[in-house]
């Protein structure tokens, strides 16, 4: 019987050791979860202008983008250079067009009113350069699958200043960004 003890406590011991042996002293860190992205912050939702106007200039496009932490909405005047660019963001209850009076309904949560200090007509001759109508959502521009815009409409341009509406999902930070030939308004997914 001391001998049978002797076995069962041997074999105890060398199950122990066996498994103490493939089990490392010190685990290895499960890999890392893959990092989001940095989304920027303390953009704000108050409105934002610079009083610069474009002089001969005109708008020629309005284009969109997605990116991984906003929206983008950028307007195009090719001929003018940052400095000139001037531009009045800010949300609005509803967006009226200038100088009509007239509601233009737009789609989402809040509405973002972007005013461009520069024509969507050449002011030498009258004639369109962007093919916008009044009231219509903007030529060209598909919004599927952004997260945070919903609907663009043109509103006017009228006198040197042109009027577009952005339907966002909610009231959310914004920024502007005057580049040579662009105005650039991105919005953000989330605060």
């Amino acid at each position: 019987m001391v001998r049978s003890k002797t076995v069962w406590a041997t074999a105890v011991l060398l199950t122990a050791t066996l498994g103490a042996a493939a089990v490392p002293a010190v685990a290895a860190p499960a890999a890392a979860p893959r990092a989001a992205a940095a989304c920027p912050t303390g953009w704000g939702s108050l409105g934002k202008t610079s009083w610069a106007s474009t002089s001969g200039e005109y708008i020629t496009n309005v284009r969109t983008g997605r990116h991984d932490c906003y929206d983008r909405f950028v307007v195009d005047v090719p001929d003018a250079t940052a400095d000139q660019l001037g531009y009045t963001v800010h949300y609005v209850d509803e967006l009226i067009a200038d100088p009509s009076g007239e509601p233009v309904p737009v789609g989402g949560g809040a509405i973002l009113e972007v005013i461009v200090r520069a024509p969507a007509y050449n002011p030498d001759t009258g004639a369109s350069t962007y093919p916008a109508r009044a009231g219509q959502p903007l030529p060209g521009v598909n919004l599927t699958g952004y997260r945070t815009f919903r609907d663009t409409r043109f509103a006017s341009s009228f006198e040197g200043q042109t009027q577009f509406g952005l339907g966002v999902r909610a009231r959310l930070p914004f920024r502007v960004l005057q580049l040579d030939g662009h105005l650039v308004v991105d919005v953000a997914h989330t605060w």
